[in-house]
């Protein structure tokens, strides 16, 4: 049967499919409405399926603010191409606004919500898919519920954003903080708000770092001691060229090795553990300095950190919460 422009328009505005899509979709289904959408979601669904080993590494990042409610969505695609697309971009920001609206808690509750032309959100990201022909995730969602609410669009290139939570109104200075936020990617808030498993996690690596530092500088101070070249001595590599340009014999490249082994064990078995955790927790103390929001250097002026730049401002003006989502390789 004939398809009327007026029909394909109508499937065009449901679904955001194509003319060429919404006019095969109504041929095959004897212009129905309702069948021809199941085609064309159907098709974004056999899409999905075929490239879902595909890494969406690109995607649109939006915030919003609005009645005592702050959100960050991030829905992710394969191309810079589609993401920039004014279509895709659009779709991001009604994901956003119906998030904001609900006020929605978890990202499976944002799949769940209904878009302003009645579509589903997971089935609109589905059918956008099929319109593409590239895999789409809405993977990312973070919310903070509250008062004195501020984001941050980095650059307007919808690739980081950020939200902040200030306890009293302090636009100027939830502005600079979310900025700050997205330049400096803190981990928390504060020392104590840092999670038990980062810290452990962080120690363990403060104190192997400082033994390997230790037993490196008494290894290269026997090299030293027994004339050798720190350079030719650093790895096989360099030991393999040194003999390789005569610069050093079989023999002194086995004694190289020796003094290496020995020395490294001999160190790590005398190591005194005041002195290792001492050494650990200054390393501890710069790590709380750089990832903690409020102990940060301020970027606008070294000087300061971050809580000295707020207090400035007014004693008792702190940040409560913020939220970070970006999909730059960092």
């Amino acid at each position: 049967m004939a398809v009327s422009i007026a029909d394909i328009q109508k499937l065009r505005k449901l679904t955001g499919a194509g003319l060429a899509d919404c006019k095969k979709a109504l041929a095959e289904t004897d212009g129905d409405i309702e069948k021809a959408i199941e085609i064309i979601r159907e098709k974004g669904q056999a899409i999905a399926a075929k490239r879902s080993d595909r890494e969406t590494s690109n995607g649109c990042v939006l915030v919003k603010v609005d009645n005592g409610f702050g959100a960050i969505v991030a829905l992710k695609c394969e191309t810079d191409f589609v993401a920039n697309g004014k279509d895709y971009i659009q779709l991001t920001q009604d994901i956003l606004d119906a998030a904001v609206a609900a006020k929605a808690k978890s990202l499976d509750e944002v799949k769940e919500l209904t878009l302003a032309d009645g579509t589903k959100v997971q089935d609109a990201v589905v059918a956008r898919s099929g319109i593409t022909g590239e895999k789409m995730e809405l993977d990312g969602y973070n919310f903070i519920e509250g008062e004195n609410l501020y984001s941050y669009n980095h650059m307007n290139k919808n690739l980081l954003c950020t939200l902040v939570q200030m306890n009293k109104p302090a636009e100027e200075q939830g502005h600079a903080v979310t900025m700050q936020i997205a330049a400096m990617n803190p981990v928390a808030l504060d020392e104590a708000s840092v999670p038990q498993e980062v810290k452990e996690s962080e120690l363990k690596v403060a104190i192997e770092k400082t033994k390997e530092e230790q037993v490196e500088k008494a290894v290269q101070a026997a090299l030293k001691k027994a004339g050798f070249n720190l350079y030719i001595a650093e790895s096989e590599e360099h030991i393999a060229e040194g003999i390789a340009k005569g610069n050093i014999t079989e023999a002194q490249a086995d004694e190289i090795r020796k003094i290496k082994t020995e020395t490294a064990e001999q160190k790590a078995a005398s190591l005194p553990e005041a002195m290792i955790q001492n050494i650990a927790n200054g390393r501890m103390a710069k790590f709380f300095k750089e990832s903690c929001l409020l102990n940060q250097e301020f970027i606008q002026d070294s000087k300061l950190s971050v809580s000295d730049y707020l207090k400035a401002a007014d004693k008792d003006l702190t940040v409560v919460a913020f939220k970070r989502f970006t999909l730059r390789a960092e």
